[in-house]
C-alpha cells in the first residue's frame, strides 16, 4: 500500500508515527494460557517501515466505524459464504491493512461457524495489538483462531488468498491508487473470494452549525486525498467498476459516521486532521483555517457541533473458483 507522506491520517486524524507508544488502556500481548492456542505469529519479508497509525487513534475512532458499517450488506453476505451443502472446514478470512484488529471484533461474532482471520498489516506493532485483541468465538460460539502476516497490500497475489472465503478491509479504499485496488479486485477475483471493503470515504461531510469555510476546507481535504494518485473519494467507483469488471456482483451502502457531544474527543481529533490536511494542501488557507478550526473546536467541547462524515461500504461477491473450499 502506498505509504502517505503527511502528518495526518488521510480521511481523519494525526498519525503516531514511530514514536507512538502503548497506553494503560492498550491490549497487551499477555494472554491466558487457554488462549495462547488460537494465535498463531508468521512473518513475511518486508521493509521495515515505521507505524503508520497511532493505536490510539484506532481505538478512539472503533465504536464509531462499529455504530456506522452497513448491516445492510450482511445478510447478503451471509448467504454467499453459507456456501455449497458439501463445503468443509470454516471460513478463511483476510483482513487487508488490519491496525489493531477492529474490523474482525466487529464481524466475526456476526458470523456462524468456525472462522480463521489472517491479518496484514505493513506494521508489526499494529499486528501485535490485532493478535491480541481478536475475538475468540464467532456468533453461534464455534471457535475464531487468527495469523498475523506483515506485508504490502501492493504485493498481494491471487496466491496469497489461497482458500480464502472473503477478504476484508477498513478505511482503505481511498488510500490506494487506481493499479492497486485493480490488483486487489483481480486477486480477490482469481480466488473467487468475497470482499467486504467499509468506510472508504465519500467526499462529503456536513458540519451544523453550517460556517461559510466548510465547503472550501472540504474541497482542499479531497484534493488532498488525492495526491501522489490516490484515489480518495473516488475510490468506491473504481472498485466497483474494478470487481463489476471481473464479474463479480457489487453492492454499495452508506455508512457515514454520525458525531455529537458523546464522540466528542473523536469529533476534536478529526476536525484537526481534516483541516490540518486542507491546509496543507491549500497553505493560502492556513490563517483562516486556524480560526476556523479553533471556532470548531469550541463548539465541539460545548456540545453543540454535529458532523456527519459520510463514507460507503461495499460488498463485491465473486464468482467462485475451485481455490476456496
Amino acid at each position: 500500500m502506498s505509504e502517505s507522506t503527511t502528518g495526518v491520517i488521510p480521511g481523519a486524524g494525526p498519525t503516531g508515527g514511530s514514536t507512538a507508544r502503548p497506553t494503560a488502556s492498550a491490549p497487551t500481548a499477555a494472554l491466558a494460557p487457554a488462549e495462547r492456542a488460537t494465535l498463531r505469529l508468521r512473518e513475511a519479508p518486508a521493509p521495515d517501515d515505521p507505524p503508520r497509525y497511532a493505536p490510539e487513534w484506532l481505538r478512539l475512532r472503533e465504536p464509531a466505524d462499529a455504530a456506522a458499517r452497513a448491516h445492510d450488506l450482511l445478510d447478503p453476505l451471509r448467504t454467499h459464504l453459507a456456501g455449497p451443502p458439501g463445503r468443509t472446514g470454516g471460513l478463511v478470512v483476510h483482513d487487508l491493512g488490519c491496525g489493531t484488529g477492529s474490523m474482525g471484533r466487529w464481524l466475526a461474532p456476526r458470523l456462524d461457524g468456525a472462522q480463521h482471520w489472517v491479518l496484514h498489516d505493513r506494521d508489526p506493532y499494529l499486528l501485535h495489538f490485532a493478535a491480541a485483541g481478536a475475538p475468540r468465538s464467532a456468533a453461534d460460539g464455534s471457535r475464531v483462531t487468527v495469523e498475523t502476516l506483515r506485508g504490502d497490500l501492493a504485493r498481494l497475489t491471487p496466491d496469497a488468498l489461497s482458500g480464502a472465503h472473503l477478504v476484508t478491509a477498513s478505511a482503505l479504499l481511498d488510500v490506494l491508487t487506481a493499479e492497486e485496488v485493480g490488483t486487489l479486485a483481480a486477486a480477490c477475483a482469481a480466488a473467487g473470494c468475497a470482499a467486504l471493503l467499509t468506510l472508504s470515504v465519500a467526499g462529503r461531510v456536513d458540519l451544523t452549525p453550517a460556517h461559510p469555510l466548510d465547503a472550501e476546507i472540504a474541497e482542499a481535504f479531497n484534493d488532498h486525498q488525492r495526491r501522489t494518485g490516490l484515489l480518495g473519494p473516488d475510490a468506491v467507483t473504481a472498485a466497483r467498476d474494478a470487481f463489476a469488471a471481473h464479474g463479480a456482483t457489487v453492492r454499495a451502502h452508506p455508512s457515514p459516521w454520525r458525531l455529537g457531544p458523546d464522540e466528542a474527543a473523536l469529533t476534536a481529533q478529526w476536525l484537526r486532521g481534516w483541516v490540518g490536511a486542507a491546509v496543507e494542501q491549500r497553505p493560502e488557507l492556513r490563517e483562516r483555517a486556524e480560526a476556523y478550526l479553533d471556532e470548531r473546536l469550541a463548539a465541539c467541547a460545548d456540545g453543540t457541533l454535529r458532523v456527519v462524515v459520510h463514507h460507503t461500504d461495499l460488498l463485491a461477491l465473486c464468482r467462485p473458483t475451485g481455490g476456496a473450499s
